[in-house]
Parts: structure tokens; sequence; C-alpha cells
């Protein structure tokens, strides 16, 4: 298997090499999403197989050298490299069968402000700043889709996209009920308020995974709106989708153009529908559904951001941080650490 991967990869090196896919944008994209996707597991695997050799080497030494300080450590010395190789063939193992075949994916976040009046609308966009900021630390591309924003600079609604390496496997555990406690900006008084805002945290769909029939749409255009919902322009660019069969309305407004609108708003309907399609599956296989960190429930609370305190705390691991304003502007890193590992240990638990 790890001989069909190597080969996978040189065969991908010699095609972005290759001036005939070189000179087709959409050809390239599509190699090059792939050569990422090798890239990674080909590393690993290029490690393992030169500590194997060392490994053998050390044996032989073992069993030839009759020098004691060689034999001594090359005795010393066998046990570590055995255990790098056992860890580097888990992550192999990791990358080539995830738990989760989504997790390498792109993905799309939807921020909705919930319970809490303007307060719940400043929440959402301090979330969109956040996730903003981790994926830029990250290296992933981020592009808003569609918005709805309010005069203090609130989003009632934010929809944008993340590329780059695994971006589904760790931005998932960000689904849920995030709910803030602070002082608002519109608060006069001093007084403590609690607002919410839901993320919804969708893989990315391939036009293959879910194919939408012409006749199960309906598309709307209309003119963008602004803070407010008063109109920004006068040409009708942004666009509406209904999906007949599922009553699902996607709306996209933030693109130049309407084809562009309407091509990310079909994106935005196939992650839906891909997501709709894994919740039933997943329901059908397992009545422990609710057991796992990621659920992507959006009625669950999962995080409170208490300022007050200086406390984040994860409710599903019952686990708090401190400094939060690190945290907002994007060092979620030791928070989705501790939220991946729970993860792991509860799929042993399962197995076991």
């Amino acid at each position: 298997m790890y001989e069909d991967i190597k080969k996978r990869f040189a065969q991908l090196e010699e095609k972005l090499a290759d001036p005939n896919i070189s000179q087709n944008l959409e050809k390239l994209k599509k190699v090059a999403k792939e050569y990422a996707q090798y890239k990674e597991v080909h590393s690993l695997i290029v490690e393992q197989e030169n500590l194997s050799e060392q490994i053998k080497e050390h044996q032989e030494i073992i069993e030839t050298e009759s020098d004691q300080d060689i034999l001594a450590m090359a005795q010393e010395e066998l046990p570590s490299l055995q255990k790098q190789a056992k860890e580097l063939i888990t992550k192999i193992e990791e990358e080539v069968h995830p738990d989760d075949p989504n997790d390498k994916k792109n993905t799309i976040i939807e921020i909705r402000a919930g319970t809490g009046g303007e307060e719940s609308n400043l929440f959402a966009a301090d979330l969109f700043r956040m996730y903003s900021k981790y994926c830029e630390l990250k290296g992933w591309k981020t592009e808003i889709l569609n918005s709805n924003t309010t005069g203090l600079g609130g989003y009632k609604e934010v929809i944008f996209s993340v590329e780059g390496q695994k971006v589904y496997g760790s931005l998932k555990y960000e689904a849920g009920t995030h709910r803030v406690q602070r002082i608002p900006e519109t608060e006069k008084q001093g007084r403590i308020h609690t607002s919410a805002a839901t993320v919804a945290v969708l893989p990315e769909a391939e036009e293959i995974e879910v194919d939408i029939s012409a006749a199960d749409i309906r598309i709307d255009t209309f003119c963008s709106s602004g803070p407010g919902g008063q109109s920004v322009n006068t040409t009708h660019s942004a666009i509406r989708i209904t999906h007949l069969p599922t009553g699902m309305i996607v709306s996209c407004q933030d693109q130049k153009s309407q084809h562009q609108n309407k091509d990310k708003a079909l994106q935005v309907l196939r992650s839906r529908l891909l997501s709709k399609m894994e919740d039933e599956r997943r329901d059908e296989q397992s009545s422990a559904r609710k057991e796992q960190i990621g659920s992507g429930d959006r009625s669950d609370k999962v995080r409170t951001y208490n300022f007050p305190q200086d406390r984040i705390t994860d409710h599903r691991i019952k686990k708090s941080w401190h400094n939060i304003i690190k945290v907002m502007d994007g060092d979620l890193d030791p928070i989705i650490e501790a939220l991946r590992q729970a993860q792991k240990d509860l799929n042993k638990q399962n197995d076991s």
C-alpha cells in the first residue's frame, strides 16, 4: 500500500511539471489539491522507511559488533528508534484511514447571531474575526460567501469558506452554540449580559458527491443589501436558491456578479445537503451520535466566553482556559487539540 502512495505522489509531481497541466487553471488546481493531500503522508512514509533502515543497522550491530562501546550505544538507541517507528506507523494509518473521511476537506462555516439583541450580533462578528485570525495563522484561505451586517459592525449572519490542509478536521469541533458573558458596548450601566451565537461547520461538497438537479431548485435574484437592509446597488446580482425537495434556502450577495453569487450559493447548498446526508447516515449507524465531541448540533451549548473572569470553558470536555483575548486573536489550537484528544479517547472507549 505504501508503494502505491509513493507511486501516486511521483505521478502527481510529474503532472505539476507538465506544461499542458500548468497552463490549464482548472486541471492545475485539481492536481495541486491532490498533491497536497498526498504530500504529508508521503513525507511520513519516507521518514518511516529511513527509521526502518536505522533500526536494521542497529540490529545488525547488536548481532555482529565486538566493540563494547559501539554495541552499548546501539543497544541504548534501538528502543527509541523502535518507538519512533511505531508512532510514525500510527500517524500514517491515521492519514490513510482517517476516522472521518471528511477531515481533509475544505469547509464552510455559518455564524448566526442568537439571543441577546445587538450584543449577539457583535459577538457573531467577534467569532468571525477569531476564526479568520486562526485561519490566517494556519495559512488557510478564507472568503466571505454571504453576510448580513448591522449598523454597529455586527453580523446577523456571516457565511464563509475556508480552504487549506485538513480544515474540516480541525474546525468541525467549533459547531454548536457559543455563549458570551460580558459588559456590552451598548450597556451604559455596566451590567454583565449573556448572549449567544450559533456556529455550523460543513464539509465542502464536490459536485460529484452531491448532484443538484436543475428541476429541484428555484433561483431568484434581488438587489444586494447593506446594514439595516437598505439596497446598496441597483442591479439584481444577489442570488437566492431554494432547494424544493428539502426547503433549504441559500442566499449569496457578497460576490461581484450574479454568476459568481450563483456558484457560491450552489457551493453552500451542496455542503448543507452533504452535511444533512452525513447526519442521517450517522443516526442510522449509531445511537451514540450525541456522544461525538464534534456532533455539529447547533442546539448544543458547546462553549462559554466569560470576559469578566478571563475564562473560556468548553462544556463538552469540562475544561477551561484563560487569556481570553489571546484566544479571540486566533490562538485556538490548545482548545482544538484538547477536543481532538477527547474524541480519540471516546473512540477507544467505544471500540473496546
